[in-house]
């Protein structure tokens, strides 16, 4: 059979400084937003990761102009041409985040298409948040067959909507439909998570009038015509918590000059109360972590920024296996995104899930063995579990891996660490034990 997966081999403690790239949670969000203009932008510290090459499709399916620098990370997106307001099945059944294009397109046509994923969109981790507020600023949206079609009425005016919780993908949808109304919008209980703000600094070099107010209140003043922009994005501040955490798992000392510490300050205090050394640059950029020998268990929930971040919690999981002692770790932010806990007990974690809680005792070693990437963050956490297993760990469902980091296997191995992304390869279980035999006998 072949597939795609990740080799794994039980690596040294890992030493050295690395770069880090822009955050794909920021840019997919500022690549919708060209929509919004007309003409050349330019988007600099751009990742190449699979749901970047996705979003570059749905922009060019719009019928925008993309020119992909990866080498320099550098975008550059022409919206002139954009004349279409649909979104097909095939990019948003691929790509979650296709929905983020929809303010845009009602701010810019007046109507949006946005084709239904896989699975119920208005279940489990729903979209509610951005219909129900689409529908009070006078948008009528509808379901007809796999799209749902979004219309701005004759009543499209500027509202006070108030979120039940601060959904980052409904505060940045309402954002961008709220510029092209005239008047005032207020978003109160708005997500201002740093990839939200990194949103607003694009808006507002578009032209758009934006302010953020206290008790999470963002206001917009619409009606401004937005002009296409040249701007770099920020660090992204998961891929800096991954290559901190494979420091610690490995016992060793890892330095991130552009490291976001700003962004990360939850995290961080969990890993100084693990025993781990944290050292922080000036204006709270660049990070070292000097890992401890003999790492405290600890326990955290994840919330909305700025607790603890939910796309670290699959990492620190795992980080958590090898600690002395009991964690319990509680996901506030996402159901079913504990999944990954019953494939690193296939490595030996001692796990008990029940709902949304799992409570993780420390064992002494893990056992490298095949194990499936459930999610984005998951494929994350099972690759830092190998990095300090005994013997070879396999991953496969690397589709996420991809989808999340650019080339995130390669830093590793630059600072020591056995991580092989390999392509369309025989993968079967004999390949696997071999693999193990291997290297249990070095």
């Amino acid at each position: 059979m072949k597939t795609s997966f990740l080799h794994i081999e039980q690596s040294p403690a890992l030493h050295g400084t690395v770069p880090l790239v822009g955050a794909k949670n920021a840019v997919l969000v500022i690549m919708a937003s060209l929509v919004l203009t007309r003409g050349k932008s330019r988007l600099k510290n751009v990742p190449a990761s699979a749901d970047v090459l996705q979003m570059i499709r749905l922009l060019e399916e719009l019928g925008a102009s993309v020119t992909f620098f990866k080498d320099e990370h550098e975008l550059e997106v022409d919206t002139t041409g954009v004349d279409r307001w649909q979104v097909s099945p095939d990019i948003m059944k691929k790509m979650r985040a296709s929905v983020l294009v929809m303010g845009a397109l009602l701010a810019r046509f007046g109507r949006a298409d946005i084709a239904m994923p896989g699975g119920c969109l208005i279940g489990d981790r729903p979209i509610n948040y951005h219909l129900s507020n689409f529908e009070k600023m006078g948008v009528i949206v509808e379901q007809s067959g796999e799209f749902l079609c979004a219309r701005v009425s004759k009543n499209m005016a500027a509202r006070r909507l108030v979120l039940a919780y601060p959904s980052v993908g409904a505060t940045e949808n309402i954002m961008m439909a709220a510029t092209a109304i005239a008047g005032t919008t207020r978003i109160v209980n708005a997500a201002l998570e740093p990839e939200v703000l990194d949103l607003v600094a694009v808006l507002q070099k578009m032209g758009a009038h934006i302010a953020i107010l206290p008790h999470g209140t963002i206001e917009i003043t619409g009606g401004a015509d937005l002009k296409p922009i040249v701007h770099s994005v920020i660090m992204d501040r998961l891929e800096a918590g991954a290559l901190l955490l494979a420091g610690a798992i490995t016992g060793g000392n890892v330095y991130l000059p552009d490291a976001p510490a700003y962004a990360l300050d939850v995290f961080l205090l969990k890993l100084e109360e693990m025993g781990h050394t944290i050292e922080v640059g000036a204006h709270e950029v660049g990070i070292r972590l000097i890992a401890t020998n003999s790492p405290r268990a600890v326990s955290f929930k994840t919330g909305p920024y700025p607790s603890f971040p939910t796309d670290l919690q699959a990492p620190m999981f795992a980080l958590q296996c090898l600690a002395d002692g009991e964690s319990v770790i509680e996901e506030t932010v996402f159901e079913n995104r504990l999944l990954h806990a019953r494939e690193l007990s296939k490595m030996g974690a001692q796990v008990t899930v029940e709902g949304n809680k799992a409570v993780i005792k420390g064992v002494e070693e893990l056992y490298g063995t095949q194990v499936i990437a459930t999610d984005i963050r998951a494929s994350c956490a099972l690759v830092l579990a190998g990095l300090a297993a005994r013997g070879s760990t396999i991953v496969t469902g690397v589709h996420h891996w991809k989808r999340g980091y650019d080339s995130l296997e390669q830093k590793l191995r630059a600072l020591g660490g056995y991580v092989v992304l390999h392509e369309d390869e025989q993968l079967n279980g004999e390949l696997v034990q071999q693999e193990q035999e291997k290297a249990l006998q070095k």
